[in-house]
């Protein structure tokens, strides 16, 4: 007896497996052509390589325009033109190992050092009002001696401490953050505090308002209620005004900026001027690397805060949307990892890290294009500065780590041939005899 069978009562098919490089259904409404391409991009390991190239990118980028913008004052002031240019490459050097060391670093590690880390900024932040080891840069008492060459900014470490401990505290608190206490308590109040307080004493309103933004990114990405937001950002603003006014310097340079009538080169408004000079010296193309009139101690600051000026004016705009471009690709690469890990402190420190670099990066470009006033606050990768270029080298090692633990990226990685496998592969082999 022959059976009939209900094909309608089948079990669907299991969906077919995706890899790289699968022209699937999941990129249907591409054009074919494009397809491949897409499906590469969904790879596991797409926001290591984008990571790495980016930093690599920004670096190679960073240390060719300290080179160029600093020349003519590294000779002025130390009879050299490649004095800052070799102090920043040394910094670089320094930077990149502790990057690889703490890419190779697993989340469990980043758990361990979260509080010894912050701990240590802050203990070297108040060591900068010890008399004879604190040093006043541009009216800011926010460095440290160490030798007589060589200093430090504890601020910079502050950083990397407030994404760490503020991702721990509040991924093992997420259950509770619905409540306003568990949310403040002890993140924003006291660790929070006194850390961007200890900042605000030194006079350091620039560092100190990429901290704020650190900490509200760690909190937003943590969960935490819509209301406290609101309170915090009206008491943020309010003490933002008060540092403002008990300031002469700060009320000059706002002054300025609001009124939009400062238009003396030689005057209060010099460095904001001679920077919209420098981009518009530029224009489309640039007049070259290493041909910008500014830098010749017209500028100042030029190879530090002001060294996107310095870029607009040699490579002209296409030079500047570069720059633009790879901090884009840095935040889609942060924000796949947020998205994408099963980690909440992962989720929680990819956040803090991104905001940090991102909103440092918007404060200094910002200020020299003339959108906001200056307040001394460097690019990112870019500007020349030992302290915050090895502490942002550090911290896209630990992006990089959280970008090795994505799903199903450790799998892929490890199977990768080594560079020394991939270099003997290319060499003629013997022939048995």
């Amino acid at each position: 007896m022959t059976s009939t069978v209900d094909r309608s009562a089948r079990a669907p098919r299991a969906p077919r497996a995706t890899r790289p490089g699968d022209t699937g259904a999941a990129h249907s409404w591409l054009p074919a052509s494009l397809r491949p391409l897409a499906a590469r991009f969904d790879s596991p390991v797409t926001s290591y390589y984008v990571l790495v190239g980016v930093t690599t990118a920004l670096l190679l980028i960073g240390l060719v325009m300290v080179l160029s913008a600093s020349m003519i004052t590294s000779y002025k002031d130390d009879g050299s033109s490649y004095a800052v240019f070799l102090n920043q490459a040394r910094f670089a050097g320094i930077g990149l190992v502790g990057a690889f060391i703490a890419s190779r670093l697993t989340v469990k590690w980043w758990k361990r050092l979260a509080v010894p880390s912050l701990a240590a900024a802050m203990v070297l932040q108040a060591l900068v009002f010890v008399p004879g080891l604190g040093l006043s840069k541009g009216g800011n008492r926010n460095w440290l001696k160490l030798t007589s060459t060589l200093s430090l900014q504890p601020s910079e470490l502050t950083k990397i401490g407030l994404v760490l401990v503020g991702a721990l505290i509040l991924a093992n608190k997420r259950a509770s953050l619905g409540r306003v206490s568990h949310a403040v308590i002890p993140y924003l109040v006291p660790v929070a505090a006194i850390t961007i307080g200890l900042v605000l004493a030194g006079h350091d309103l620039g560092t100190a308002l990429v901290l704020i933004g650190i900490v509200g990114a760690v909190m937003y990405a943590a969960g935490v209620p819509g209301r406290l937001f609101a309170t915090a950002a009206v008491g943020a603003a309010l003490l933002a005004t008060a540092l403002v006014v008990t300031s002469s310097n700060r009320m000059d340079r706002i002054g300025n900026w609001l009124s939009g009538s400062c238009t003396d080169p030689n005057g209060e408004c010099g460095q904001s001027v001679h920077g919209l000079y420098a981009l518009a010296d530029g224009g489309w193309w640039g007049v070259g690397l290493g041909a910008s009139k500014e830098k010749w101690s017209w500028l100042p600051e030029a190879h530090n805060d002001f060294i996107f000026a310095i870029i607009g004016e040699e490579l002209g705009l296409p030079g500047t949307f570069v720059i633009l471009a790879l901090f884009a690709l840095l935040a889609s690469a942060c924000y796949r990892i947020v998205t994408r890990s099963t980690d909440q402190f992962v989720r929680i420190a990819a956040a803090g890290a991104m905001a940090w670099i991102l909103f440092q990066a918007m404060i200094n470009i910002g200020a020299v294009i003339g959108l906001l006033p200056v307040i001394g606050v460097p690019l990112p990768f870019v500007s020349a500065g030992g302290s915050a270029l090895v502490t942002t080298l550090v911290a896209m090692g630990m992006l990089v780590s959280f970008a090795r633990a994505e799903p199903g990226a450790a799998e892929i990685l490890a199977a990768r041939p080594g560079v020394i496998q991939r270099s003997l592969a290319v060499l003629p082999r013997r022939r048995a005899r």
